[in-house]
């Protein structure tokens, strides 16, 4: 039969397909999350993240090692205190938790990127992402401690710091916080486009930061709107955003390419708890083949134009770029 065009051809060796794929992935773009918690000699299983642990600072080092070890280059750090109050006061004491992981983090695995969350969620009595006015969080007052928590963040030492709170102005109000503080080089990765999920579930019981009444669709986005996203992309990127934030990852996907196609700064994307839950659960009733799914989930992220991927998979997928599994 004759036929000039036959795709098939770059199909014929794994050689071949590997010279003309078209999506990239870099260990150097992983981020992965990490709880790190009040007591001593603490690794504590998260229940519904099987493989996923809380660490109390002297044992953090431990898995900082082993993923500097794989190549991941970036960790995201989430403080889980033993105190909590009205005004979320942890998130900015200079002996919080995230505070004092900073310090033995950067002293004792000196060459990993640290990101640190900037949100009041874990702090809080009532679990919510600001300061109270009755039952609804009250945009204007939250902004100033968001502001100091992201300074106090950058002067233990963050390498960049990354509002999660959805605040409205809270990009502009840590940009002055910190230029006016001498950290103008410290970048801002803002979780601009933040859908209200179910996805987050198994990360509240890890963080211990379910809000303890109500829910959070005041702030955080209704999941049926793209163009939303979009406006908030684009204010936070005016507001002096760095990187642009999109969450969760998977099934938002679309809103991840159409982000991308109007911002001139790069995105990231979240593979969020609820996914990395789903994947374990399935394959430990044989369901599915894990490593192909992470594999799948990865390069889709990065297909839809995410070039910074946070996941609890990052080992995982730095051990399969090494075995060409993945890349």
């Amino acid at each position: 039969m004759e036929m000039i065009q036959r795709p098939r051809r770059l199909r014929s060796s794994e050689a071949i397909r590997k010279m003309v794929r078209e999506t990239r992935v870099d260990k150097a773009s992983l981020v992965y999350p990490l709880f790190v918690k009040e007591g001593i000699d603490v690794k504590e299983e998260i229940p519904s993240m099987p493989g996923q642990y809380r660490y109390s600072l002297d044992r953090m080092p431990e898995k900082l090692a082993s993923l500097a070890d794989a190549g991941v280059g970036s960790v995201m750090l989430f403080g889980i205190p033993d105190v909590k109050d009205e005004v979320g006061s942890g998130a900015y004491a200079e002996d919080g938790i995230i505070q004092r992981a900073l310090l033995k983090a950067k002293r004792e695995v000196p060459d990993l990127f640290y990101i640190t969350d900037v949100c009041m969620c874990e702090y809080t009595s009532h679990g919510h992402c600001g300061v109270l006015h009755g039952h609804d969080v009250d945009n204007d007052p939250t902004l100033e401690l968001l502001a100091r928590t992201a300074l106090s963040h950058a002067q233990a030492g963050s390498d960049m710091v990354a509002p999660s709170d959805m605040m409205d102005g809270r990009v502009l109000a840590i940009r002055r916080k910190l230029d006016e503080n001498g950290f103008a080089k410290t970048p801002i990765m803002s979780y601009a486009v933040k859908y209200a999920s179910a996805f987050y579930g198994p990360f509240r019981e890890a963080a211990d930061s379910a809000p303890s009444f109500g829910d959070r669709k005041t702030y955080q986005m209704d999941y049926h709107n793209v163009r939303e996203g979009i406006r908030e992309a684009l204010l936070d990127v005016e507001e002096g955003a760095d990187i642009i934030m999109v969450k969760p990852a998977m099934s938002f996907l679309d809103v991840a390419a159409k982000v991308r196609e109007v911002v001139n700064v790069p995105v990231a994307g979240y593979s969020v708890s609820g996914e990395y839950a789903m994947v374990k659960a399935a394959a430990m009733n044989g369901w599915i083949d894990e490593d192909r799914i992470v594999c799948e989930m990865a390069v889709s992220a990065y297909r839809a134009g995410i070039s910074v991927y946070e996941t609890y998979f990052a080992e995982e997928i730095a051990r399969f770029i090494d075995e060409g599994r993945i890349g």
